[in-house]
């Protein structure tokens, strides 16, 4: 039998597939609208896993994936690789209202997705 060394960075099966759904999810986000860390993990099938969506969106680095559309709960920006002002410049080019670390008119930019 052969051994199958892990490094640090090996994820189970199930993780693998929970990231790739947020990655799909994250990619339907349109331009100038938000969705939470909650609202993704919901719509990737695990709703209890903002926390993962989270790390994922952390370790994300693909330009194809619109990583600053994920906000905190409440409107919070929430982390961006550790660059806030980045995120906040990305969603303003957008035309989504935010002011200081909070994304205003929550209600109005967040994504819905209506065939989910």
């Amino acid at each position: 039998m052969r051994s199958v060394s892990r490094s640090s960075k090996a994820r189970p099966r199930g993780a693998a597939d929970f990231a790739v759904r947020v990655l799909f999810v994250v990619r339907r986000i349109p331009p100038g609208r938000v969705a939470t860390y909650g609202d993704v993990a919901r719509l990737a099938g695990r709703p209890r896993a903002w926390r993962a969506v989270g790390n994922v969106m952390r370790g994300c680095r693909r330009p194809d994936v619109p990583c600053h559309r994920v906000i905190a709960a409440g409107g919070r920006l929430g982390g961006y690789g550790g660059d806030e002002g980045l995120k906040r410049a990305l969603l303003r080019a957008e035309g989504v209202t935010v002011s200081g670390s909070r994304v205003r008119e929550l209600d109005r930019v967040r994504w819905k997705p209506r065939n989910h």
